[in-house]
């Protein structure tokens, strides 16, 4: 449930179905769902690639001076001990 959104029950299903209906046509309705359907795969294929991308990015080596930053860390951790 969505905070703030109303509930929808069956009753209310219907109804929204039937106007679908009448507004569109029952020769338009499976070409409508087709194009959904094809948007909604076009919408997760374009965000799981922008997800590969950006782990993609996360295995790139790190620029000079995080990189200086952590040898630093390091030769502390072996002066420590």
């Amino acid at each position: 449930m969505i905070p703030g959104l109303p509930q929808v029950g069956a009753t209310e299903l219907i109804i929204v179905l039937a106007i679908i209906l009448l507004f569109f046509g029952a020769k338009r309705i499976p070409e409508l769902a087709r194009s959904l359907g094809r948007g909604k795969h076009e919408f997760h294929k374009g965000a799981s690639d922008d997800a590969e991308a950006l782990r993609e990015q996360d295995n790139l080596p790190k620029d000079d001076e995080k990189s200086a930053h952590h040898e630093g860390d390091r030769a502390k951790q072996q002066a420590s001990s």
